[in-house]
């Protein structure tokens, strides 16, 4: 989960290895939820999802609403197509195990961030914060950005680069312990 023109779908990609999913330098591409069913390794399949970004105003108010519909329908059901506009590969209910806030790593403390982080708090789904586009920023950048980042969310953040592959080793480590963390 993150803004619009973060680079969700271009770290879905790098995840993967892959140009599965659609992106453009233009904000806005993705406009429904994708699922991927993805393995790395031995470790146990999975899907990442990659959701529509929050806080593109080329639909205004009513693409605002759209967002947090589909957001709030796909946490709260568990994943299931019950009219919510989810489309999901195959009919059994899967739950999600958790949420990943990501955060462009160029801008720290942007309002809508931290009001996402609030809701994703909020969720009793355990939960981690990315920091894309980090090939961007100096070394000094990524230093103090990072400490920013960590001060405001009181959170661990994890800086990406889906250019460079640079912490995407550490990005599937933070995966693989999303199951065992609590929500609390």
């Amino acid at each position: 989960m993150g803004r619009s023109n973060v680079g969700k779908s271009s770290l879905l990609n790098a995840l993967v290895r892959r140009p599965v999913a659609r992106t453009s330098a233009a904000p806005g591409k993705t406009r429904l939820a994708n699922f991927y069913r993805v393995q790395r390794g031995q470790s146990p399949r999975m899907f990442l999802v990659d959701l529509p970004g929050y806080g593109y105003a080329r639909g205004g108010d009513a693409a605002a609403a759209e967002f947090r519909s589909l957001v709030e329908a796909y946490f709260a059901r568990g994943i299931r197509d019950q009219g919510s506009g989810i489309r999901i590969p195959n009919p059994e209910p899967l739950v999600p195990i958790g949420i990943l806030l990501l955060v462009d790593a160029r801008h720290p403390g942007l309002e809508s961030d931290i009001e996402a982080w609030e809701w994703i708090k909020a969720q009793p789904f355990p939960r981690g914060i990315v920091g894309t586009k980090v090939d961007k920023l100096t070394r000094a950048e990524r230093t103090r950005h990072a400490r920013q980042f960590e001060t405001l969310f009181d959170f661990p953040v994890t800086l990406v680069s889906a250019s460079t592959g640079e912490g995407l080793d550490e990005l599937w480590k933070t995966i693989a312990s999303l199951p065992r963390q609590t929500a609390a």
